[in-house]
């Protein structure tokens, strides 16, 4: 992890050297594995992480102090986070820009910057911590960690946890075609067959997966007050339905004007896949990490891994899905 003369060249998101002599120590003890994206993985608390992401993991745990009405977004990778970070920023946002098409942020700045990851972007710096007091509140932020890596701050306050994840089958895929179209550029691509196996075993970006899921679904049965858990799958097929739940859990609940008004319809195609995705901003713009927005919208359609996978490759994750799931009584 020494720095090189490519220092201006990689992008934030991949860039290894720039982490604490903490971080360091500890990535010394920890097991490691080939990278999906940056070179490395690293297994800290039963799970998977990048280099940079692991310095912003150990930053946040002992920076970050959730405040009782912040609003905190879960996600696996690949499993609709860009779609919720815009539903849940237009909901919260949605009495100061009422007129949704001529005024928003969303229709000039992506979901990702608007809503920031925890561990990837607000703590990721090892020289700079961010000063969260200025923001309004409700505040909104993001993160991949799992339960059991989430800052005790939020465990212990009464803030909102919303976890969505995403069918396995079409979370793979969806991971395997972002991280090679993000891969600097020169560099080999992941094969579909390497890539499956290493999710299969557990080794993807904050994986494993099953692990994952499960952390939140089992203490969403306890606290349902305090975690929303969503799946993908049901945002798809009922939008309307689960927005109103989403915003009734949020404390921002639609009153009946809104409703009469249209404002669930408007926020719905405010935020669809077919108007982000045609947004200039998302099909020129950069985030300030480094990735290109447009790298974020894709398909975003149920059942498109059958396009990709074996029927052996869908068999095996169907197994492994009831394996690790079916005991607790959890289906997608």
């Amino acid at each position: 992890m020494s720095q090189s003369n490519n220092n201006n060249v990689i992008p934030k998101y991949l860039q290894e050297y720039e982490v604490s002599q903490e971080c360091k120590d500890l990535i010394a003890t920890l097991p490691m594995e080939q990278g999906w994206l940056a070179t490395h993985l690293h297994q800290y608390q039963g799970f998977w992480f990048y280099t940079r992401q692991l310095q912003g993991l150990l930053s946040c745990q002992k920076h970050f102090n959730a405040l009782n009405s912040d609003v905190i977004l879960v996600t696996t990778p690949k499993s609709g986070t860009t779609w919720l970070k815009a539903w849940t920023f237009a909901l919260l946002n949605r009495k100061k820009y009422p007129k949704m098409f001529q005024i928003h942020p969303l229709l000039t700045e992506n979901p990702h910057f608007l809503v920031p990851f925890l561990e990837i972007n607000l703590y990721a710096d090892k020289n700079l911590l961010p000063d969260l007091n200025s923001l309004p509140s409700p505040r909104l932020f993001a993160t991949h960690l799992p339960y059991v890596s989430l800052p005790k701050s939020i465990i212990n306050s009464d803030c909102k946890i919303v976890y969505l994840c995403r069918n396995p089958k079409d979370t793979l895929v969806s991971l395997w075609l972002f991280t090679n179209k993000v891969k600097l550029e020169g560099s080999s691509t992941n094969s579909l067959e390497d890539s499956f196996k290493k999710f299969c075993n557990g080794v993807s970006l904050c994986g494993p997966f099953w692990d994952h899921v499960l952390g939140y679904w089992k203490k969403s049965l306890e606290q349902s007050e305090k975690i929303m858990f969503m799946r993908y799958e049901e945002m798809k097929k009922n939008p309307s339905f689960v927005l109103k739940e989403l915003a009734r859990f949020m404390g921002c609940p639609f009153s009946k004007e809104e409703e009469d008004e249209g404002v669930v319809d408007d926020i719905l195609k405010l935020c669809s896949f077919k108007n982000l995705s045609n947004l200039e901003v998302n099909k020129k713009g950069k985030l300030p990490s480094g990735e290109e927005n447009r790298a974020y919208f894709r398909c975003g359609e149920i059942g498109d891994s059958k396009n990709y996978l074996t029927a052996e490759m869908i068999e095996q994750l169907d197994t492994i899905t009831e394996e690790k799931l079916g005991q607790y009584g959890f289906r997608f």
